[in-house]
This record gives C-alpha cells, sequence and structure tokens, in this order.
C-alpha cells in the first residue's frame, strides 16, 4: 500500500511536467530569441540567426532585413543581403548562388531574418550585422522601429566541440545514472516491505493454524474424558 502511494505521488509530479512540455511545443504565441553559433565548419553550410521579437496582435505591419558583413582585419561593413516583399537579393559577389533566405516565409512581417551560407570558406570570417526595419500601421498613423543584431563567426577546418556543449552532455548522463540509482533504490525498497508485510502474514497464519489445532486437540482430550 505505501509503494502504491509513492507511485501516485510520482506521477502526480509527473503529469504537470509532462503537459507543460506538451504546450510548450503546441504554443506558437510565443518568440522566443535564439543565439546564433558562432563557429562554422569549412566548406560545410551554416546558419546565421537573427530573431527580432515583436509582439504582432492584430496590427499590421511589414518589415525588411538587411544583412551586412564585415570581413576580419577589415574597418567597414558591406551590405550584403536584402529581404523585403517575401523576397531575396544577393548584394555582394562574394557570396553570390552562396545565401539564401532561411526565416519567415509566406509574410511580409518578418520576425525570423535568418540566412543560411552554403559552403563556408575562410573568408567568411568576420563580424555580420542583422538590421531589422519594421513598420506598424495603425489607423492613423504608422509607427517605425528598428533592431540590430551582430554576429561575430569564426572559419575552422574541423568542428570543435564547446564547454557548454560537453558539460550539459555529462549533466545528462549524470541525471540519468542517478535517476536509474533512485528507481533501483525504490523498487529494492518497496520490494523488502512486501516480502516483509507477507512474512508477517504468514506468521499471523501460521499462529492462527496452531491456535485453531490446539483448540481442536483440547475439545478431542475432554471428549475422551468423558467418554
Amino acid at each position: 500500500m505505501f509503494c502504491m502511494l509513492r507511485m501516485s505521488a510520482l506521477r502526480l509530479v509527473w503529469v504537470p511536467v509532462l503537459l507543460c512540455l506538451t504546450h510548450a511545443w503546441l504554443c506558437h504565441g510565443v518568440c522566443v530569441e535564439v543565439d546564433s553559433d558562432t563557429e562554422a565548419v569549412l566548406g560545410k553550410g551554416f546558419k546565421l540567426t537573427c530573431i527580432s521579437c515583436k509582439m504582432r496582435g492584430e496590427t499590421q505591419a511589414s518589415a525588411t532585413v538587411d544583412w551586412w558583413f564585415m570581413a576580419k582585419g577589415e574597418a567597414e561593413f558591406t551590405q550584403i543581403y536584402n529581404y523585403a516583399d517575401m523576397r531575396g537579393y544577393i548584394m555582394d559577389d562574394h557570396f553570390t548562388d552562396r545565401l539564401h533566405w532561411n526565416g519567415s516565409k509566406n509574410t511580409v512581417d518578418v520576425q525570423d531574418g535568418s540566412i543560411y551560407i552554403l559552403n563556408v570558406s575562410y573568408n567568411d570570417t568576420g563580424t555580420y550585422r542583422c538590421y531589422f526595419d519594421r513598420n506598424l500601421f495603425f489607423s492613423n498613423y504608422e509607427f517605425h522601429t528598428n533592431d540590430t543584431k551582430f554576429i561575430t563567426i569564426n572559419v575552422v577546418g574541423k568542428a570543435t566541440r564547446g564547454l557548454a556543449s560537453i558539460l550539459s552532455e555529462v549533466m545528462m548522463y549524470v541525471s540519468i545514472i542517478g535517476l536509474q540509482f533512485w528507481l533501483v533504490v525504490e523498487m529494492v525498497y518497496c520490494y523488502r516491505k512486501i516480502a516483509a508485510a507477507g512474512e508477517e502474514a504468514l506468521r499471523e497464519s501460521e499462529a492462527e493454524y496452531l491456535a485453531v489445532t490446539a483448540a481442536s486437540k483440547d475439545n478431542c482430550a475432554g471428549v475422551a474424558v468423558a467418554e
């Protein structure tokens, strides 16, 4: 009984967690800003993540996104990409046929302005600037806002694992091992409780049986004496 209560309590703890995770996946109303990676691998593809979270609601709006690039060792930015009216334009010959839009699609109110670079080269090392220009249209006026994000990437010949990634993996394994150990302890504890309860029930049954047997013998002895 005690073990059943503990298992029921565990279910009560896990159910809200699972519901929260499920709703997190199903919910599309929350915009979460995601930092871009900062290490690109030579010859591979690389995504430059740029998200501008603005509450859109029922207000009509439109946005354009401009990307600029300043190579390592240079002092000025050069425009490399423009996205407006659901169309993208490569502005620098260095990125011809290598830049692709990887952000919001089929909407003029862009919130995700990410781009994707194909076949990364060492010359792509440097600082990238993502510039959002956004207009919100109200009945009596127009509101203008903008947002700028900077991303510095380094191109390497082979992918390396960062300290954060290693620590995350270690913590994951530690959590798994800890959970398994806890489950084993719970199973052993419950097994011992059940075994102890069974032994107690067996002793009570034996005691009752011996008491009944003794009573029967006493009755038989009394009948024999009476005869």
